[in-house]
């Protein structure tokens, strides 16, 4: 029997500004939807009667009504799968929560629906009502807890591993879509050719070289590949996080350790010294309560994302990104005296005097 996949709902394709350098761009590429280090990401699993919907019915031509609610048994594969991630000693950190207003995660168990995750930070777009991730099929059967690893590397802004373009696949294209067709996928051609046959910018994915053993790799049958030649009877990872997987997240997600970040004090800016990919952290302690904008200043592209500090952790409230424009990112947003705030800045890349600083006023 073919193995069910993941199917990535199309995005799509990221547009910047013509003509820039190749430099800049491909330092975008790289890091737009990946999340500012230190972020708390707060997952909600679909809880109510009301939380479903309708869905078609594979070569009926008919529709039913299905939940997004889905027994506990299954939730603990999803949380046992978040522990995994975050044992690996990374700077993210994830906290379950019971009111969907609070989740950039939020979690269905539709059968029929397929399995899938927003990439990265593609979640902050996703409305509230609606799901960043879904499980189509029993986690708990032999060899499924694989998909919710699998689908939190998604949310963590992992692609799938197949489609990068150093891998030096050479697909039997027809024999992709005939076997994408049939049960238990049902995929039209589309949506193979986005998840299986579409490559990737090199800029966009994982690593340099192809690791068929990473989460991110869909098991494929005999037939489908033709080159390279030992792959002809088919792809079998092993489901399990590989070690390309674990230094791609630790690169991305270092340890933040416990250490306070220095404040940011208003009209004082601070000068970033940050390599491209790097991020620099600050408190604020705002001394009135008012509005506020947080940005940066000098040639550079940016992330500014302000978190709100609440019972000791972070809570995220805005933010802007402004890879690939004229402008420096901007946040204005109204703190409150008596709290405490912090502002994480990632850099993407700098030119020009290459001198950037973040200021509060």
């Amino acid at each position: 029997m073919n193995a069910r996949l993941c199917s990535l709902p199309q995005q799509p394709a990221p547009t910047f500004t013509p003509g820039l350098p190749a430099e800049r761009l491909s330092a975008l590429l790289s890091g737009r939807l990946m999340w500012v280090n230190g972020t708390v990401l707060h997952y909600y699993f679909f809880d109510r009667d009301s939380d479903g919907s309708v869905i078609p019915l594979p070569g009926t031509g008919e529709t039913r009504w299905e939940s997004w609610v889905g027994a506990e048994a299954q939730r603990d594969v999803v949380r046992d799968c978040f522990r995994e991630w975050l044992d690996l000693g990374i700077g993210l950190s994830f906290v379950e929560v019971r009111d969907r207003s609070e989740a950039e995660l939020r979690i269905g168990f539709q059968t029929g629906d397929g399995s899938y995750s927003t990439v990265g930070r593609d979640a902050l777009s996703v409305g509230l009502g609606r799901r960043t991730m879904n499980f189509g099929w029993d986690l708990t059967a032999p060899g499924e807890r694989a998909t919710a690893l699998h689908e939190i590397g998604h949310a963590l802004g992992l692609l799938h591993e197949h489609q990068n373009p150093f891998a030096g696949i050479h697909w039997d294209d027809e024999a992709v879509y005939d076997d994408l067709a049939g049960p238990p996928n049902f995929w039209g051609r589309g949506k193979s050719y986005f998840n299986i046959l579409r490559k990737l910018d090199p800029d966009e994915v994982n690593g340099s070289v192809w690791d068929p053993l990473s989460i991110m790799e869909y098991p494929f049958s005999a037939g489908l590949v033709l080159e390279p030649e030992q792959y002809r009877s088919g792809v079998r990872p092993l489901g399990t996080l590989s070690p390309a997987d674990k230094e791609f997240v630790l690169r991305w997600y270092p340890p933040t350790g416990t250490r306070r970040p220095p404040e940011l004090a208003p009209f004082r800016s601070a000068p970033l010294r940050l390599g491209a990919g790097e991020q620099a952290d600050f408190g604020i302690a705002p001394p009135e309560t008012r509005d506020y904008t947080v940005g940066t200043f000098g040639e550079s592209d940016t992330v500014v994302a302000v978190f709100e500090e609440i019972d000791g952790e972070p809570r995220y409230l805005s933010a802007e990104d402004d890879g690939g424009t004229p402008h420096n990112a901007h946040v204005r947003i109204r703190l409150v005296k008596g709290r405490h705030y912090f502002v994480r800045v990632r850099l993407y890349s700098t030119w020009g005097s290459g001198e950037t600083a973040v200021m509060c006023w």
